[in-house]
């Protein structure tokens, strides 16, 4: 049972994952935050692998990523610093990427390296569902690692199947049709998809995901799946410069409503 089984079967509602990409602000920031927001009170943490040719990421994230490669960020130094920052923490990791890194990297390097340095999970959204089922499900499998598949309103409940049975942690729900960092509260016909879902026999824990960015949309999404991912409010929050584990304080309780009435 790796750390993502432990965190689901001791917890199944409020359950919040920070998203932020690795080597922003600064490139040696990302072991600081990774301690700050387990201080702080995140459940999981969701590490962005910065790549030039973002699928889903909005213009936040994306320039995080740029400038967290103009810092020198490269895989193998995440790496490093994953591995340096374990020695540290706890807390469930999850890298967030594309395929195009794995491939380059190599798949079972990968993989291999993930597990040596205690990563837990991955979420790689540009992977297709026959791709993984064919050729990488049993090398996931075997490493022990969790891997997440997205879903989103317009997701056929056949396919919300096969994504809950390919998942390996936690199913992660879009909230809306759109890249990351969407302003707005929760819509009608969004909280309408969540209960669509809510009614299908699901094994997987779910997180919903994209536009949650405040103690409100935080609360909201636990009302209807086990927790919630934010990340470009995050990231936001580290661009407003100071200290990043502060920032990061700040931040965790804005969205557990420390200080907020609910």
């Amino acid at each position: 049972m790796n750390r993502l089984d432990q965190l689901f079967a001791q917890k199944q509602k409020n359950v919040l994952n920070i998203y932020f990409t690795a080597g922003y602000p600064a490139l040696e920031d990302t072991g600081k935050i990774i301690q700050a927001l387990e201080k702080a009170g995140a459940d999981l943490i969701e590490l962005g692998m910065p790549y030039s040719d973002p699928l889903a990421d909005g213009p936040t994230i994306q320039q995080s990523g740029q400038q967290a490669l103009k810092n020198g960020m490269t895989l193998p130094l995440l790496f490093e610093q994953v591995q340096a920052v374990r020695e540290k923490t706890n807390i469930p990791l999850v890298l967030m990427g594309y395929f195009n890194q794995v491939m380059q990297y190599g798949e079972q390097r990968f993989i291999d390296k993930c597990v040596e340095v205690g990563i837990d999970g991955l979420i790689l959204p540009d992977l297709p569902l026959y791709e993984y089922e064919q050729y990488y499900q049993e090398m996931v499998e075997k490493a022990g690692l969790g891997i997440s598949f997205l879903i989103t309103p317009q997701t056929t409940e056949a396919r919300i199947k096969k994504v809950d049975e390919l998942s390996r942690s936690f199913i992660y729900m879009v909230a809306n049709s759109s890249i990351t960092g969407a302003k707005g509260g929760i819509t009608g016909k969004q909280l309408a998809y969540f209960e669509r879902v809510n009614q299908l026999p699901l094994k997987n824990p779910r997180l919903i995901g994209f536009g949650i960015s405040d103690h409100e949309t935080f609360s909201t999404a636990c009302r209807y799946a086990n927790g919630a991912i934010i990340g470009s409010a995050f990231i936001r929050a580290l661009a407003e410069g100071g200290n990043v584990e502060a920032a990061t304080a700040s931040f965790v309780r804005s969205i557990r409503g420390v200080g907020v009435s609910a």
